[in-house]
């Protein structure tokens, strides 16, 4: 026991003193947050060219209508240039041709010629224009035929937005406010953080391996320590780096909560309140809170109305299982083979349920007590992403305890095969493993 820690203390200094891992721990939080900042001016910045639609209408019906939406102009042009442009369009300084049949009424359909495929945006923007201009005419005939001249009116002043304010009740009876945008953040965040340290600390186990077994560092090493103990080491070492990793994030992220708390905190606020009354004086009434200290108390109270401590709890159980479970496999693949061209063909077996489970993500959030939510939270390959996934949303505890539970024997059995594997392949040089050999190590009794 006593070097199996000697062995997780050493594989965990010598990653957390890297560089490498010091600047990536404290730079990461703020890349994603300058990727998302810049996504949204990107987003906001529109610095496209304009592009020119060639327009030939049949029906006559919308002859200058169309008019220029962003950057995208409409040029109505006679058939004859149609007919020309229809074979010729590349060599013409439109962007996109659209044909409108005479019978546009009653098929409600029209046609968009391009070299290449049109963005989808401008797919929607066309057919919105067009069916606009046709329910508007509509409207205009009925108008016409029953002598009603305010139905416009009439028909805006029944539409209604209804906003839903969910409610969720606990076993006490008592009635929280709920959100089910926070619940897929959360349950989409847990998962992917689940994901992304499983697969690249998993990964880092494998690496490790091979490359002591390729330096022959590892015939060296086990001439002392026990292939089980060195094995275990290097899994709970590396586990070790990832969970201080995350406790890093957790409280650069606090911090961060708590100074935008502090900024949007009632002195502040009032304070802003009063400086821009003096900078709006003769101009009306200046604004006495902030919409955002508004925003951001609401959405403080729907997060501390999940149930946070079994939210950390699965979160923390599940990263720990699902990272031994496939570092286990990992490691076991890096000591069976001795190349990365060999490594690649294993490793893609054992994570494809791994990124499966990544593709449910959407399903579940969609439907948490469906059949694929149900099944991808049961089997353990999948119940470490998929289950984080359900529990903001409120999982039945019979459930959870037989996900925990099947992954808890995933888990031991994933290690007891990988040990066998582990003991065996560490020694075995320039031999190209296969399935059947692997099983055979599986049953040697040593």
């Amino acid at each position: 026991m006593n070097k199996t820690i000697l062995i997780l203390k050493q594989e965990y200094l010598k990653r957390v003193k890297k560089k490498s891992f010091i600047i990536l721990t404290l730079l990461v939080p703020f890349l994603f947050a300058g990727m998302f900042a810049l996504i949204i001016f990107l987003s906001v910045k529109d610095d496209k060219q304009e592009r020119t639609i060639a327009v030939y209408d049949e029906s006559t019906l919308f002859l200058g209508e169309l008019e220029q939406e962003g950057y995208t102009r409409y040029h109505f042009i006679p058939k004859e240039e149609y007919d020309r442009l229809k074979t010729n369009l590349k060599t013409s300084s439109f962007y996109a041709l659209l044909y409108i049949p005479e019978d546009v009424y009653t098929n409600n359909a029209a046609q968009l010629i391009s070299e290449k495929q049109v963005p989808l945006e401008l797919e929607e923007q066309i057919s919105r224009k067009l069916s606009r201009f046709i329910e508007n005419d509509k409207r205009q005939k009925i108008i016409a035929e029953t002598g009603i001249s305010d139905l416009d009116d009439r028909l805006a002043a029944t539409r209604t937005s209804v906003r839903l304010n969910t409610l969720k009740v606990s076993e006490t009876g008592q009635a929280r406010k709920s959100s089910s945008e926070v619940a897929f953040i959360a349950s989409y965040a847990m998962g992917f953080i689940i994901y992304f340290f499983v697969f690249m600390y998993g990964a880092m186990v494998m690496r490790s391996v091979m490359e002591e077994k390729k330096n022959r560092i590892v015939e060296v090493i086990i001439s002392s320590v026990k292939p089980f103990q060195l094995m275990s080491g290097k899994i709970i070492g590396t586990a070790l780096v990832g969970l201080t990793q995350v406790a890093i994030w957790v409280v650069i992220g606090l911090i961060a909560l708590l100074a935008v708390q502090s900024f949007f905190s009632p002195e502040v606020s009032q304070q802003m309140g009063q400086s821009l009354m003096e900078s709006r004086q003769g101009m009306g009434p200046a604004i006495a809170q902030p919409a955002g200290e508004q925003q951001l108390t609401e959405m403080m109270e729907l997060i501390g109305n999940l149930n946070l401590p079994l939210i950390f709890f699965s979160f923390v159980f599940y990263f720990l299982a699902g990272y031994l479970m496939y570092s286990s496999l990992l490691g076991a693949v890096g000591a069976a083979v001795d190349n990365d061209e060999d490594s690649q063909q294993m490793v893609f077996p054992i994570t494809f349920p791994l990124i499966l489970s990544i593709m449910l993500l959407f399903p579940i959030a969609r439907n948490p007590e469906g059949p694929v939510a149900f099944w991808g939270s049961i089997i353990p390959f999948t119940s470490p992403v998929a289950m984080l996934a359900r529990v903001p949303y409120g999982v039945p505890v019979w459930e959870l305890l037989l996900s925990m539970f099947l992954l808890v024997l995933a888990t031991w059995g994933s290690i007891w095969a990988a040990a066998k594997i582990y003991r065996t392949g560490l020694l075995m040089y320039g031999k190209k493993v296969t399935l059947k050999e692997l099983i055979k190590w599986l049953r040697y009794k040593n």
